[in-house]
């Protein structure tokens, strides 16, 4: 339990048989507030937290802005031109004077704490006077030429999920909020300090009289009210003749990009700070502008979305999103005969609580022998170093060790169970995950390795599945080292198949 916890979370744990526990040491899972990346550390193999060490890294604005214009430098302005013009002060205090009198007296500019939430802090600037000097802000060209619905400025909530970082797999929720300014929209320098109508976050805009809540999912066609989902939206954009499947595809470019702008430092922070990558599993909220060319821009990344329910569409969409969230989790739970004798409050029970509470001791909530991220012996390192170095190789396929069907095991079953998250790395087809693995520091080899997969059964996903269940009936992925000369790899000067 935490203090933040959100009713849409409790209520979806309890409806799927779980109990929510206050003080105890056998909990699951975990939905709350961040830590600090020492904290990961005492989270057990079997446990299960909503969020990554290092995930600040895209989730604090000033670091996010740093590390986009970073990945900006390296891979051109063509593929990351998805962010405003950006300055953290005070550091860049001179490089925006010189921008600011580039761009002359009608440009307005927005400034924003650096890790706040709910708008507060925010405001829009014109006069240089007006730009803190000397406090930690982040100062961005303001985007003044929206796309208007009812002639009112909007924002989108998009939901990502991240369950993994190696290999990195990355979905993307069909439903989402569309956040709507509730006073009309005006480019007159008059109007800049009105934030009614410069900002979108409800936690403004429900303090103006004029804002009308909105209705239920029923509803959402109806375009009413001061939010929509986003179903709604793509609908009235069809109406006015635009092309909103576009547009989707833009944000979920942009939401991959983003996401692997942060990549490596995140990895390296599980890989420091977690027992397991299972342990850590991340959903974000983006928060997207459109211009009034329909081009999406990327505002902040949110690490803890807000999953507070104040209408029945705040309920209908943030609902689906946890569901499905819940399900793409893939908590673990104790083997069923260690699970019948562990009733609340037995001698059994705090027997397991105390094996629970051993970092030495989690066999009991889960089969060490499936876990992908066990040590893997020296044909597997080796197998992992060849062919990080190769990354067009096709024959990572050719001898599977137990450690790779471990894997693959693991991401198929993950994107079956997907519901409405809709999955955008791995992509479906492998020239666009190449080329996002082109903006990575490194390959990985689990991303090789599952690209190289999806590819070859792309045209019949079920052979893939048939082939791992065939490994799996034979036990191979439980061996390591394994005993079938198979699936023992070597180099290729004298690798066997």
């Amino acid at each position: 339990m935490s203090s933040i916890t959100p009713v849409v979370v409790k209520r979806a744990i309890a409806r799927s048989g779980f109990r929510v526990a206050k003080k105890s040491h056998e909990w699951l899972g975990y939905f709350g507030k961040h830590m600090k990346p020492e904290g990961f550390k005492g989270v057990r193999e079997y446990q299960k937290v909503n969020h990554f060490p290092g995930s600040f890294t895209i989730g604090r604005k000033d670091r996010l802005w740093r590390c986009l214009h970073r990945m900006q430098c390296q891979y051109g302005r063509r593929e990351f031109d998805f962010f405003p013009l950006t300055f953290c002060l005070p550091g860049d205090l001179k490089q925006l004077r010189r921008a600011w009198d580039d761009a002359g007296a009608k440009q307005k500019w927005i400034v924003k704490p650096p890790a706040s939430a709910r708008g507060i802090g925010i405001r829009v600037v014109n006069k240089w006077k007006q730009v803190p000097k000397r406090r930690a802000v982040v100062v961005q060209t303001y985007l003044a030429r929206p796309y208007l619905i009812n002639g009112s400025k909007f924002d989108l909530r998009v939901y990502v999920y991240v369950t993994s970082f190696d290999p990195l797999r990355v979905y993307v929720h069909e439903r989402g909020l569309v956040r709507f300014a509730s006073v009309p929209y005006s480019r007159s320098g008059k109007t800049i300090g009105n934030r009614f109508m410069h900002l979108t976050n409800y936690s403004v805009n429900k303090r103006n009289i004029n804002y009308s809540a909105s209705g239920g999912e029923a509803e959402e066609s109806d375009g009413e009210g001061h939010k929509w989902s986003l179903r709604a939206l793509w609908a009235h954009l069809r109406q006015a003749g635009k092309d909103p499947e576009s547009v989707w595809s833009s944000i979920k470019d942009l939401v991959v990009k983003t996401i692997i702008g942060g990549e490596s430092h995140i990895n390296s922070q599980v890989k420091a700070f977690c027992r397991r990558r299972y342990c850590v599993h991340e959903l974000f909220g983006f928060d997207i502008l459109l211009d009034d060319r329909l081009k999406p821009w990327l505002l902040e990344v949110n690490i803890s979305p807000s999953l507070h329910s104040n209408s029945l569409l705040d309920i209908e969409v943030k609902s689906a999103v946890i569901r499905d969230f819940m399900n793409l989790a893939g908590f673990q739970l104790p083997e069923p005969a260690s699970a019948m004798s562990t009733a609340p409050g037995s001698a059994s029970a705090s027997a397991m609580s105390t094996m629970a509470d051993s970092t030495s001791e989690a066999a009991p909530y889960a089969d060490r022998r499936c876990w992908p991220e066990r040590p893997l012996n020296s044909d597997e390192r080796a197998k992992k170093l060849w062919f990080s170095q190769r990354p067009d190789d096709r024959s990572i396929l050719d001898t599977l060790t137990p450690d790779d069907v471990r894997v693959l095991v693991e991401s198929m079953d993950e994107f079956a169970r997907a519901g409405e998250f809709g999955r955008v790395f791995p992509a479906g087809e492998e020239a666009v995950t190449r080329r996002y693995l082109g903006f990575m520091e490194q390959p990985r080899y689990y991303n090789l390795l599952l690209m190289h997969h999806l590819s070859r059964y792309r045209a019949c996903e079920s052979q893939g599945i048939d082939a791992l269940a065939a490994m799996c009936r034979r036990k191979l992925h439980l061996e390591s080292p394994t005993a079938d000369p198979a699936h023992q790899w070597s180099a290729p000067c004298g690798r066997r198949h």
